[in-house]
């Protein structure tokens, strides 16, 4: 079976999943990369069938002419995929255009798409935010006669916080709406903000049917820690994951997968416990979760979700994990102010108290340049079967390490 796999950039993340995929002995490996091959690990180069480079991943009829290359030379492509949420329109145009199985252009614009989401969600009744594609000023001050300050503004296919702004007042909406300068081809979305808790939502979906989830809690929200660099971020997988208080929200989750017409594949939600107690569904990617909740499911279960996800959309199979042995958690550590890391507080005693608690690390490197998001420099994780234990321990991470930047 030919499998290939697009990728802008070969990050951490990403070699983990070309990892998996190179692994399966069933599948030949091809990538379609804007990296040159050389910035692979040689023992993954070692694993491909084929390779193709692009300028841009996010241009179709690169990604298309790169596809059908691959297929002239190689053989049919039984499986188009990548786990990039900026990449997933393209992708799916290029299957359409090659008539390769997977998930089409319209459902996969129902993911991408914020504004069409929501308004799919109000159709079904699926809690959520108000909010407007914005494609004039005009429209932005509507909304905010109606729902009033602050309000969320973001990138209509926006991801992970990138260019979202929390607003509060006139003049800032009229300086991000001046900067952005939103049009009918590049429109902005404009939503009320959300006050409460922020959470994750795992959904494994086979042929429509959800067969498997997972969730996280946020602590604190990920907007919050961008707009607070003093925050060391932490995510907490919690053992009790089927317990009655999250009935609500699986109950949501699945509304909202179906409202947007979910046939196979992994999900990625997120969602709010709002001050009221009642849940509002934020958004929802079509792929893989980021800030290492993949790695912290691994630890949960003692499985390989990596692989399970390559399984799950190459032959739409799918093992449950039985119940969950562990609560986990990933506390990022992060520099306060710019430049390189030049010293690392605290790592090793906190190692030595934590003990048998700490299951990977990801140390910050002496001379590596400031992270560009809320995961900071580097990473650790923590299991144990009680989630109250996890949750102290990531509190004594972010208390006692200290990453140091300078130039």
């Amino acid at each position: 079976m030919f499998v290939v796999y697009v990728c802008p950039f070969f990050s951490e993340n990403t070699k983990y999943f070309i990892d998996a995929l190179s692994r399966m002995p069933e599948v030949d490996m091809g990538i379609i990369s804007q990296d040159p091959p050389d910035r692979l690990d040689h023992h993954l180069q070692g694993r491909l069938k084929a390779f193709y480079r692009i300028d841009d991943c996010l241009d179709t009829a690169q990604l298309t002419h790169a596809a059908a290359e691959l297929t002239r030379v190689f053989g049919p492509i039984h499986r188009l995929l990548g786990p990039s949420e900026h990449i997933q329109v393209q992708i799916a145009e290029a299957r359409e255009a090659l008539g390769i199985e997977g998930m089409d252009p319209e459902t996969t614009r129902n993911f991408r798409d914020k504004d069409r989401m929501k308004n799919l969600w109000r159709r079904a009744g699926v809690p959520c935010a108000r909010s407007r594609a914005v494609t004039k000023p005009e429209e932005a001050w509507e909304l905010i006669e109606k729902v009033g300050y602050p309000v969320c503004v973001k990138p209509l296919d926006g991801a992970a916080t990138q260019s979202t702004f929390r607003v509060e007042d006139d003049h800032t909406l009229s300086e991000v709406l001046r900067a952005s300068g939103p049009t009918e081809q590049r429109p902005l979305q404009v939503e009320e903000w959300v006050t409460g808790s922020e959470h994750s939502f795992e959904t494994v979906t086979i042929n429509g049917r959800h067969v498997w989830h997972s969730l996280t809690h946020y602590i604190p929200g990920p907007l919050d820690a961008m707009q607070n660099p003093w925050i060391q971020y932490q995510v907490l997988l919690p053992r009790e994951v089927d317990d009655a208080e999250f009935d609500d929200v699986r109950e949501a989750g699945r509304a909202a997968l179906d409202a947007l017409g979910i046939d196979t594949g992994l999900t990625h939600m997120e969602w709010f416990r709002k001050d009221d107690g009642t849940v509002a569904i934020g958004e929802v990617a079509a792929r893989p979760p980021g800030v290492s909740v993949m790695p912290l499911i691994n630890r949960a279960h003692d499985i390989d979700f990596f692989t399970g996800w390559c399984r799950l959309m190459i032959h739409h199979e799918f093992e449950p994990p039985r119940e969950r042995k562990y609560a986990a958690g990933c506390a990022f550590l992060r520099g306060l102010g710019a430049g390189r890391v030049v010293a690392v507080h605290g790592l090793e005693k906190v190692k030595h108290d934590l003990g048998d608690l700490l299951t990977d690390l990801r140390e910050p490197r002496v001379g590596e340049p400031k992270g560009l998001s809320y995961e900071g420099e580097g990473w650790l994780i923590v299991r144990h079967p009680e989630t109250e234990v996890v949750r102290d321990a990531l509190n004594y991470v972010v208390s006692n390490v200290r990453v140091e930047l300078a130039y």
